[in-house]
């Protein structure tokens, strides 16, 4: 008759701590320490330990919805009709979930690849990142030598801005990402051939401010 009650408590003590780890990773990232955890949790340390053994177990609880979320906003802006709007939507979409979420955003960036299961969502998100990419260069929106690899340069620039900013100023990330994307579209090589001339001058286009399905979205681009 008892195993029941106890199964429910145990089943609220393991929401408190989900609910206390989300709120203060969301707040101070993922390395907030086990003590904070479980006192924020009315809870003791025996209790955490037995129900997340190791960081990545929370981790996966907390966020592999909110990596999934991002597969999804990746795979929306494959369908966008113009190339250059489907990736700077995708990225004005990612860095305005991890705005709210320094916990996400530390994830994202290879802070902690957290379990398998995350792992491989940030693996599908890097690959259809590197076919927004390719869509990009294939329609002349972007210079051929960019790669993949610069998004997530990108993405480790604008979330330096992010997190230095976040508390005095937390909407700085949208002018690092508008200069930073107005920079991928007119890069030119890092390396280039002797004699080799790049494009000085491309044709200059704004960052469309709606997103894959015509909504409205705020503008990013660089004035």
């Amino acid at each position: 008759m008892t195993e029941r009650p106890l199964r429910r408590d145990a089943e609220r003590n393991r929401q408190r701590l989900l609910e206390a780890a989300r709120e203060l990773m969301a707040r101070d990232g993922l390395e907030v320490p086990y003590e904070a955890i479980a006192r924020a949790a009315g809870s003791g340390m025996g209790t955490l330990y037995r129900r997340f053994p190791q960081r990545h177990d929370l981790v996966d609880a907390l966020f592999a919805e909110h990596v999934e979320a991002v597969v999804g906003l990746a795979r929306q802006a494959l369908q966008a009709d113009d190339p250059w709007t489907g990736l700077t939507w995708f990225m004005e979409r990612q860095f305005e979930l991890e705005a709210g979420n320094r916990g996400l955003s530390e994830l994202l960036r290879g802070a902690q690849q957290g379990t398998d299961r995350l792992a491989q969502g940030c693996a599908r998100i890097a690959e259809i990142a590197a076919q927004l990419i390719e869509r990009a260069v294939v329609a002349g929106q972007l210079p051929n030598h960019v790669v993949p690899g610069d998004l997530e340069t990108i993405h480790l620039m604008v979330g330096a801005v992010m997190d230095a900013s976040r508390r005095h100023d937390p909407t700085r990330w949208r002018r690092a990402l508008a200069v930073s994307l107005a920079g991928l579209r007119h890069a030119e090589p890092s390396h280039p051939c002797e004699g080799e001339q790049g494009d000085a001058h491309p044709e200059r286009a704004p960052i469309p401010p709606t997103s894959p399905n015509g909504e409205q979205a705020h503008r990013v681009s660089a004035p």
